[in-house]
C-alpha cells in the first residue's frame, strides 16, 4: 500500500522538513498546517496516541523505516583466519616450514647412497608439521575472535532491548522499546532524556535541548511550537518537559543520515589512509611521521591535527591508561626486546658454530644442500621469539574482562567499558549517592505538618481530607497532583497485600501516595488540568532543588504552586497556612521555629523533608497574600518577570517527612568495603540531618570517630580561597581525608570533590575514585571519576552515556561485586603472568644453551609451538575464567604503584624456573646413563627421533602442566588444590592437555620429532612433574623478604606510548614547546616489537566490544558543526582501534569518549 493512500504526508516531505529548524522550521510546519494537523495526517493524536495495533505498528515501519540503524556486518570466520595469518611471527614460520618442505625434496649433486635417499624421504614431514601447527594456532586465534565478538554482539542486543521510552498509545502512558517506537507516535519528554528519534514539539513546558551532540554548539537550544519545533535523535533534554510527535525514525532521522555517511565516507578515508600509509613507509618516513593529516583537516600545534581526544575537550585528552594496561605494555616491550635478543643470538650462534665446524675443521665444499641447516636454524630461532614473547597477555586480558563482563550483568552490573572493570579492583574510594543506591527507594510520606499541626510519628497517623479546612485539601491534593510530572504514577498491586508499584520520579510517587492516603484520586484532578493548559513549568533540576507549574484558576487568575527541598522553598515563602487555614505571616522567627521543632526532628529520623507553597496572581481585589495584576494589559507575563520574582512571596502550606529506608545489605557491604581498604562516602542532596542519620545507619560515620560532615556551602567555604574564590588543592587536602559525608550538595560539589582527591598527592599512591550518579549534573563528575556508576533504574541517559558501567538495580551491594570482579581480573592475570613467564625464563634458557652445548634445540620447533599452545590460549583460558571469592576483599586495593610481579610471584617464578632448568638440563646431559636409553645429543639432520630428546619434552610439559596448578595461587598459600574443582573449564582444559600430551608422544612420530616412551619412562616424566607441586612447598617456605623490593617489575606507572605509532596525530603533551617527546623517537622500534609480539591479533575482541557494547560512541563522534569534520573524527578514531595493540594503546572508549559535551552547560 502507497504511502499517500493512508497518510497524508510522506517519507519525503517529512525528511526535508527535519531539515529546517528554528523559525524557519516554524513556517515549514505552518506551511502543513501546523503541528496538529501533521498528527492528523500521520493518523495520530495529541491526547490518544496510536492505537498500538500490530498491524497499524507493521505498516508504519514498512512505509517510514524501524527505529533501527543497521550495525556494520561482522567480519566472516575466513577474514579473521586471514587477520590471523598477517602475524609477523608466523609469517616468518610459514616461510621457513616452505623453504624446509621445499628442499626436503630437493636431492643433492652429490651421491648420498640409498640411505640417505631412504632418510630423505621423510624430510618432508618436519616443514608440513610446522604448518599443521601454524595452521591451528590461527584457527584458534580466528575461533576466538569470531566467538568473542558474537558474545558482545549479543551484549549489544541486550543492552538496546533494555532501552525503553515513555509513549502515549491507547491514551495511556506506557514504556516502549526504543526500536518499536514508530512515526506518529506521540513520546513525552523530560530533563535528562536522550531523544530517540526525530519529531515535532507539540508541547513544550520550558523546553531546553543540547544539540551539541550533532551541531558541536554547546549552548542550550530552547524548543517550542513558535521557536523552534524541531528536536534531533541523539540529543539531551536539559531542562523542562514536553510532548513529541515522532516524524522520522532510523536511518532517516538526521543523526541516522548523519550515521549512513559515516559508514561510506569512514571506508572510503581507511582506504586512503592506508594507501599513504604503504607510501610513507616506501619513502621511508615511517609510521612514527607526525604529520599524517586527514584531507580538510584543520591543524593543531605544530600543524598536528587535534587527535579525537582533544576535540572532545576538556582534560581527557591526557588521561592515563588503565593501571593494568599500562603496566601490562610496559611488560610486554620488555619482555619482547630479550625475546629477540635471545633468538637472534640463537641464531647466530648455531650458524657460526655449524659453518666452522663443517668448512672449516672438516674442510667441506658448500652444497645447497647445507641449506637445510640453515633453516633449521631459523626456524629454531623463530620458535624460541614464538615462545619468548607474551603474545598471550592480549588473550589473557581479553577473556579475563570478557569472561567478567559477561558474569557481571548477573550481578546486575551492565559494563560499558571493558577497562572500568579492572580499574573497579584498583578502587579505593567509593562517592555514593544516598537516593536509591544506599536506601530501598520505595519512598513513603509518612509524617505531615499541616495547620499547625505536626502528624506523626508514623503513616497511620495521617490525616484524612475530612480532617482539614475545604480550601487546604484543594491547596494540597492539587498542588502534589498537578505540579509533578505526569509521568510519575502509582499503580494499586494485583495482589490485596502487595504493595503499589512506584512508576517514575520515587519523590513524586510518595507525594501521590500522601494524596491516595488522604482519600483524594488524583488522577481526576489531572484529567480536570491536563498538562495542556499549563502557563509555564519550571522543572525540578539540581541546582533549583525545587519544581514549579503556573496554572490558571477557574475565576480568573493564575496560581503558581512550588514543592522542592523545605530551606529552599521556605526562604521563598512570606507566608504560612496556619491553625484553621487561616494565612499567617511567615517571619523569621517563625521559620527558624518551624525548622528547630519540625523540620530537623524529621531530618534526624532519617526522612527526606519537602515544602509545597503557592502564589495567586488574580485579576480582582487580591489578599495579603496574592498579587494583582491588571487583566486589560493581557495576562502576566511570567518570562519577563524572571523565574526570582515569580517564585518569591510564597505562602507554605504543608511539609511532608518522606521514608526512604536504608537497603538491609547495605551496612554489611559497607563494612566489606572498609576491610578492603575503600573508603566510602556520601554525596547527597538532602539535608545535613537526614544525610547524618542514613549515614549512620550505614555505618559511613560512628559516634565520636572525628570524620567531618558537612553541607556544600560549608565545603566551598572550606576549599575556595577566600580571595579568589577559586578552588585550592591544598585547602581540599585537608578537607577529603575526613570528609565522610557531604550533604545538599550541588553537582559542582561532586566534581570539585572527584577531581580534588584524584589530584591530590598526599596519598602514598593515587586514589582511585568511583562515582554513582543518576543526574544529568551527574555527568561531569562520573566522566571525571576512573569509573562512573549510572543508575539503570534512576539514572537519566545523559549520565547512563557518561558512565563506564550501569547498577540495573541500583544497588550499593551491586558496587562491591563489581571490586571483587575487578581484584579478580587482576589476579587471574597476575596468574597467567607467573605461569607465562616460568615457562618463557626455561624454554628460553633451554633453547639458548643447547644452541651454545650441543648446536641443536632440545625443544624442537613444533614442540615449542605446542607448548607455546599450552600456554597462550590454554591457559589463558583456564586460569582467566576462575571465578572470585569473598578473600578478595579482606586485603587493600593494589593501586596504581603496585607491582604487576609481586615479590611472592617473582619468587614462585624463579624458584619454579631453577627446578626446571635443573630436570631438563639433567635428563639432557645425564639422561642417557640415569635411564640407561641411547644419548640423543648431536644427532644428525636427518636423524630419527631420540627417547633421550622425547623424555626432555615429555618432562618440561609435565613440569608445566602440574605448574598451572601452582599458578593458581599467587599471594604464597600452601593449598595449591583449594577451589580446584570449583571451575569445571579449568580443570577439563587440565585433563585434556594431559591426554593430548599423551597422544603426542605416542603417536606424533616424526611430525612432534617423538618416539614412544615405555612405561618406566613415563613413570619418570609424571614424577618430575608432581615434583612442581612438592618444590612448590619448598619454594613458599622460602622468605619473601630475601628478595625485597629489586625483584618488583612494573611498580612505578610506565610512561605513555605515543598514540602515534600507526600514523595518528601526535596530541600535545604539556612541555611539547621545549622538550622533545622520548617515546616517539622510539616509535618505530616499539611498533617493531609490536609487531614480532603478535599483540595486535587480539585488537578485533576488544574492537567488538568498544563497537558493540558503546552503542553511543558513534553520537559522541558526530559531534560536529559539519558532516565532513564528523567524518574525519569517525574514519580516524576507527583507524586508531584497529590498528594500534589492545593492551598498549590508550583505550579511547574506556574514559575519553564518553560524553563530554555537557561538562560546561552541566557546570
Amino acid at each position: 500500500m502507497a504511502a499517500g493512500s493512508r497518510y497524508g504526508v510522506t517519507l519525503k516531505q517529512l525528511r526535508e522538513l527535519m531539515e529546517n529548524k528554528e523559525l524557519e522550521g516554524v513556517q515549514k510546519v505552518q506551511d502543513f498546517g501546523g503541528v496538529h494537523e501533521i498528527a492528523r495526517k500521520l493518523n495520530t493524536s495529541e491526547a490518544a496516541g496510536l492505537s498500538g495495533e500490530k498491524s497499524d505498528l507493521e505498516h508504519r515501519q514498512d512505509v517510514f523505516g524501524s527505529n533501527t540503524i543497521p550495525p556494520k556486518p561482522p567480519k566472516t570466520f575466513l577474514q579473521l583466519v586471514w587477520e590471523a595469518l598477517q602475524d609477523v611471527t608466523l609469517i616468518i614460520l610459514q616461510v621457513a616450514a616452505v623453504v624446509s618442505l621445499a628442499l626436503s625434496f630437493y636431492k643433492p649433486p652429490k651421491g648420498g647412497g640409498d640411505i640417505e635417499e631412504e632418510e630423505h624421504s621423510t624430510d618432508w614431514i618436519e616443514g608440513l608439521a610446522i604448518l599443521l601447527a601454524v595452521v591451528i594456532v590461527v584457527l584458534v586465534t580466528a575461533f576466538n575472535d569470531w566467538s568473542k565478538e558474537k558474545q558482545f554482539r549479543g551484549l549489544q542486543d541486550r543492552i538496546e532491548g533494555e532501552q525503553t521510552f515513555s509513549v502515549i498509545r491507547s491514551n495511556t502512558m506506557t514504556q516502549v522499546q526504543v526500536g518499536e517506537i514508530v512515526v506518529g507516535d506521540i513520546i513525552s519528554v523530560k530533563y535528562g532524556d536522550l531523544l530517540p528519534a526525530d519529531g515535532l514539539v507539540m508541547q513544550s513546558n520550558d523546553l531546553k535541548v543540547d544539540e551539541s551532540s550533532l551541531t558541536g554548539e554547546s549552548d542550550q537550544v530552547k524548543k517550542g511550537v513558535a521557536c523552534d519545533p524541531m528536536v534531533l535523535s541523539g540529543t539531551h533534554i536539559m531542562e523542562g518537559s514536553g510532548k513529541v510527535l515522532v516524524t522520522a525514525v532510523g536511518v532517516n532521522s538526521q543523526a541516522g543520515i548523519i550515521f549512513t555517511l559515516l559508514g561510506a565516507a569512514a571506508e572510503e578515508i581507511d582506504e586512503v589512509e592506508k594507501k599513504k600509509k604503504k607510501v610513507d613507509v616506501e619513502e621511508g618516513v615511517g609510521n612514527a611521521h607526525p604529520n599524517h593529516t586527514l584531507p580538510n583537516s584543520t591543524p593543531g600545534k605544530g600543524g598536528v591535527p587535534d587527535s579525537p581526544e582533544r576535540e572532545i575537550g576538556g582534560e581527557c585528552g591526557d588521561e592515563e591508561k588503565s593501571v593494568l594496561q599500562a603496566k601490562l605494555t610496559n611488560l610486554a616491550i620488555q619482555i619482547g626486546y630479550g625475546g629477540m635478543a635471545v633468538s637472534l643470538i640463537t641464531v647466530i650462534i648455531l650458524s657460526i658454530r655449524f659453518s666452522v665446524d663443517e668448512f672449516y675443521y672438516n674442510g667441506s665444499d658448500w652444497n645447497l644442500y647445507y641449506i637445510n641447516y640453515y633453516v633449521k636454524f631459523v626456524i629454531i630461532g623463530v620458535t624460541v621469539l614464538v615462545v619468548a614473547v607474551p603474545e598471550g597477555l592480549p588473550l589473557a586480558v581479553t577473556l579475563s574482562l570478557a569472561y567478567s563482563v559477561k558474569k557481571m550483568m548477573a550481578d546486575n552490573n551492565l559494563v560499558r567499558h571493558l577497562d572500568a572493570c579492572e580499574t573497579m579492583g584498583n578502587a579505593t574510594t567509593i562517592c555514593s549517592d544516598k537516593t536509591g543506591t544506599l536506601t530501598t527507594n520505595r519512598m513513603t510520606v509518612v509524617q505531615a505538618y499541616v495547620c499547625s499541626h505536626h502528624y506523626q510519628p508514623n503513616r497511620q497517623d495521617l490525616p484524612k481530607i475530612r480532617d482539614l479546612p475545604q480550601h487546604v485539601g484543594v491547596l494540597i491534593t492539587q498542588g502534589i497532583a498537578v505540579n509533578s510530572s505526569y509521568s510519575s504514577d502509582v499503580k494499586s498491586s494485583a495482589e490485596p497485600s502487595g504493595l503499589p508499584t512506584q512508576i517514575g520520579n520515587k519523590t513524586e510517587c510518595a507525594m501521590l501516595g500522601f494524596v491516595i492516603d488522604l482519600g483524594v484520586d488524583y488522577r481526576q484532578l489531572r484529567k480536570d488540568m491536563p498538562d495542556t493548559r499549563f502557563k509555564k513549568v519550571y522543572t525540578f533540576n539540581s541546582a533549583r532543588k525545587s519544581m514549579s507549574t503556573i496554572i490558571p484558576l477557574d475565576n480568573g487568575g493564575f496560581r503558581v504552586y512550588t514543592k522542592g527541598a523545605s530551606e529552599i522553598v521556605m526562604k521563598k515563602c512570606s507566608f504560612l497556612v496556619g491553625e484553621g487555614g487561616k494565612i499567617e505571616a511567615f517571619t523569621t522567627a517563625h521559620q527558624d521555629r518551624l525548622v528547630s521543632t519540625v523540620i530537623e526532628p524529621m531530618a534526624k529520623d532519617g526522612l527526606r523533608t519537602i515544602s509545597i507553597a503557592y502564589r495567586d496572581f488574580v485579576p480582582g481585589k487580591a489578599d495579603k497574600n496574592q498579587v494583582h495584576y491588571d487583566s486589560s494589559t493581557g495576562d502576566p507575563n511570567f518570562e519577563n518577570m524572571g523565574e526570582d520574582n515569580v517564585i518569591a512571596n510564597m505562602t507554605c502550606f504543608c511539609v511532608v517527612g518522606i521514608e526512604d529506608p536504608v537497603r538491609d545489605e547495605v551496612p554489611e557491604a559497607i563494612k566489606q568495603c572498609q576491610r578492603a581498604g575503600i573508603t566510602v562516602r556520601m554525596v547527597t542532596g538532602d539535608n545535613i540531618n537526614t544525610a547524618r542519620a542514613i549515614a549512620t545507619k550505614c555505618g559511613i560515620i560512628k559516634p565520636g570517630d572525628n570524620y567531618l560532615v558537612l553541607d556544600g556551602k560549608e565545603f566551598n567555604k572550606r576549599v575556595r580561597d577566600p580571595h579568589t574564590n577559586e578552588i585550592r588543592q591544598d585547602l581540599l587536602d585537608k578537607v577529603w581525608p575526613r570528609l565522610r559525608v557531604l550533604a545538599r550538595s550541588q553537582p559542582i560539589d561532586k566534581y570539585t570533590l572527584v577531581k580534588g582527591i584524584i589530584d591530590s598527592n598526599i596519598s602514598a599512591g593515587r586514589e582511585v575514585v568511583a562515582v554513582t550518579g543518576d543526574g544529568t549534573n551527574d555527568a561531569p563528575a562520573l566522566k571525571k571519576a576512573d569509573v562512573g556508576f549510572a543508575m539503570g533504574i534512576a539514572g537519566t541517559d545523559v549520565a547512563k552515556e557518561a558512565s563506564d558501567i550501569i547498577l540495573t538495580d541500583d544497588n550499593f551491594t551491586s558496587i562491591v561485586k563489581a571490586v571483587m570482579w575487578g581484584r579478580n581480573v587482576y589476579d587471574s592475570i597476575a596468574k597467567f603472568l607467573q605461569f607465562q613467564l616460568t615457562v618463557n625464563i626455561v624454554a628460553v634458557i633451554v633453547a639458548f644453551i643447547g644452541a651454545c652445548a650441543i648446536q641443536d634445540s632440545p625443544l624442537k620447533a613444533v614442540q615449542m609451538l605446542w607448548v607455546n599452545l599450552i600456554m597462550d590460549t590454554l591457559a589463558s583460558l583456564a586460569l582467566a575464567t576462575e571465578l572470585p571469592t569473598p578473600d578478595l576483599l579482606l586485603r587493600k586495593p593494589y593501586g596504581r604503584t603496585s607491582p604487576l610481579i609481586s615479590p611472592t610471584m617473582a619468587k614462585n617464578i624463579l624458584g619454579q624456573g631453577l627446578y626446571q632448568l635443573v630436570v631438563v638440563f639433567g635428563i639432557m646431559f645425564f639422561g642417557e646413563k640415569m635411564f640407561d636409553i641411547d644419548n640423543g645429543r648431536g644427532a644428525g639432520l636427518r636423524e630419527p627421533p631420540s627417547v633421550h630428546f622425547t623424555m626432555i619434552f615429555n618432562a618440561f610439559v609435565m613440569m608445566t602442566l602440574f605448574n598451572e596448578i601452582n599458578a593458581r595461587k599467587i599471594h604464597g598459600q600452601r593449598n595449591v588444590f583449594l577451589g580446584f574443582f570449583s571451575n569445571p573449564i579449568y580443570y577439563v582444559i587440565w585433563i585434556a592437555t594431559f591426554i593430548s600430551q599423551i597422544v603426542i608422544i605416542e603417536f606424533g612420530g616424526i611430525a612432534f620429532s617423538t618416539t614412544s616412551l615405555n612405561v618406566e619412562q613415563w613413570t619418570w616424566c609424571i614424577l618430575f612433574g608432581v615434583g612442581v607441586l612438592l618444590w612448590q612447598q619448598v619454594v613458599t617456605t622460602f622468605p619473601t623478604s630475601f628478595f625485597g623490593r629489586k625483584m618488583e617489575v612494573g611498580a612505578n606507572p610506565p610512561e605513555p606510548l605515543s598514540p602515534n605509532l600507526d600514523g595518528d596525530s601526535v596530541p600535545s603533551y604539556p612541555h611539547s614547546r621545549s622538550h622533545q617527546n622520548p617515546i616517539v623517537n622510539r616509535s618505530g622500534q616499539i611498533l617493531w616489537i609490536r609487531g614480532l609480539t603478535r599483540l595486535q591479533t587480539q585488537i578485533r575482541v576488544v574492537n567488538a566490544f568498544r563497537h558493540g557494547v558503546d552503542g553511543t560512541q558513534l553520537q559522541q563522534a558526530a559531534s560536529n558543526q559539519n558532516v565532513q569534520r564528523v567524518l574525519q573524527r569517525q574514519a580516524s578514531l576507527n583507524k586508531r582501534m584497529s590498528n594500534c595493540s589492545s593492551i598498549s594503546e590508550e583505550p579511547v572508549t574506556a574514559n575519553n569518549s564518553k560524553s563530554a559535551s555537557h561538562t560546561e552547560t552541566a557546570v
